[in-house]
């Protein structure tokens, strides 16, 4: 019994959405510091303060949907909307993992002001998310993009790390592509069971989606041969890592044009290939920044 509880109750915390917490990482991961231990274990911290802070609001949002969740083919599964945890019970968790979020990122970083106003803005902005801005076409969208995008900030305001500004272009163009997608195919699936589907035809979240693509590859490849990146890692290397994020993006396309539901994190983890592009990419960054001497040996056999 209690194993099934906490099976439930990790399911409504929605813990495999903490991926897109890994956005946290991002600063440290691409400024070559990750193996500074003060700089990570903070950003470890910040992860899990974060997480926490995602689940909050997921609970939060699933007790405010609980009654249209109940006629919703997917959504009617959630331990909320089943009923496996009461609302009673999803309150105090809601509650017990906001205090903790707030304690774990006062633990960490005291009364650092960029820190604190990013956590708060992130839960403040999803709570009025899930009390009605949802329903405002584009603010929806809006908000969900404004959850990408405040990962990497917190991820570099907890690290002391200053992000180009081209990758930040790139997590919104990106964001807004995920955005739209997700959107597109709850009305492909599901029609106008959401209030604000009822604005959007797929034509428009088709064509607006493709030129957010088109800006996130223009915007990746600008930040690969920027000056700054180049003299910051000693390398020209990330050029070639653009033709992998096309490869990524057009089966991440791939995906969200069939049969998915399109929320990122469930096309993601669905797709055993765009995994292992994805840990291809992750592997390729991680040689190219930390171990330069193997990009020089590589360009030498390559040249031979």
């Amino acid at each position: 019994m209690i194993k099934i509880k906490t099976k439930m109750i990790l399911k409504a915390m929605r813990v495999h959405h903490y991926l897109k917490n890994f956005l946290i990482f991002l600063p440290l991961l691409f400024s070559g510091n990750l193996f500074q231990a003060e700089m990570l274990l903070n950003t470890m911290v910040g992860f899990i303060a974060f997480s926490l802070a995602a689940s909050t609001i997921y609970i939060i949002n699933d007790i405010r949907d609980v009654e249209s969740d109940r006629l919703h083919e997917i959504k009617s599964k959630r331990p909320i909307a089943s009923g496996a945890v009461s609302i009673r019970s999803a309150k105090v968790l809601a509650l017990i993992l906001v205090i903790m979020s707030l304690f774990l990122n006062y633990l960490a970083f005291g009364t650092r002001a960029l820190a604190w106003i990013i956590i708060l803005t992130y839960i403040f902005l999803n709570m009025m998310y899930s009390l009605g801005l949802k329903n405002i076409p584009l603010l929806d969208i809006s908000i969900l993009v404004s959850g990408f995008l405040l990962r990497v900030i917190y991820g570099s305001a907890i690290s002391s790390v200053i992000i180009s500004n081209w990758l930040y272009l790139t997590v919104i163009s990106l964001s807004f592509y995920l955005a739209l997608g997700k959107r597109r195919n709850e009305i492909k699936k599901h029609g106008n069971i959401r209030q604000v589907s009822q604005f959007y035809s797929q034509n428009f979240l088709d064509r607006n989606m493709y030129v957010c693509l088109g800006l996130t590859i223009t915007f990746y490849a600008l930040w690969c041969v920027d000056p700054v990146t180049m003299a910051m890692h000693s390398t020209n290397n990330m050029i070639w890592t653009v033709m992998l994020v096309l490869i990524i993006c057009m089966k991440y396309s791939l995906q969200v044009e069939g049969d998915s539901q399109g929320d990122p994190v469930d096309v993601f983890l669905g797709d055993k290939a765009l995994i292992g592009l994805a840990i291809s990419y992750a592997l390729i960054m991680f040689i190219i920044i930390y171990y330069p001497s193997l990009n020089l040996l590589a360009a030498t056999i390559f040249l031979m």
